[in-house]
């Protein structure tokens, strides 16, 4: 699969769109830290149980998008910065049009 298209097939998701922002500015809960993001936080989030949490996290980590880091029986999460600009470079050359060649 393209470099590209797997992280934009993640974040193409509702509730993995929901949990990335989620990450870029959490909210004061009783597991987060300024470094990173305890997964049972967002099982209230989210209401979805911690199967279906971790499902969405291991797709996001595989991604790139998000890195995990296991402390004691917890599992915290944060976002990858540099993916994000790696994606928002390769997309920003639509924005502009393209050139046409002249027939």
């Amino acid at each position: 699969m393209d470099d590209l298209a797997l992280p934009l097939k993640a974040i193409a998701d509702p509730v993995r769109l929901q949990i990335l922002e989620f990450l870029h500015a959490p909210v004061a809960s009783c597991c987060s830290r300024g470094d990173g993001v305890c997964g049972c936080d967002f099982e209230q989030l989210l209401g979805l149980s911690q199967p279906t949490v971790s499902h969405h996290m291991k797709l996001l980590v595989d991604a790139g998008l998000v890195r995990a880091e296991k402390r004691g029986r917890w599992v915290y999460y944060d976002l990858e910065p540099a993916a994000f600009a790696a994606i928002a470079d390769r997309l920003a050359r639509f924005a502009h049009a393209p050139r046409r060649v002249a027939t």
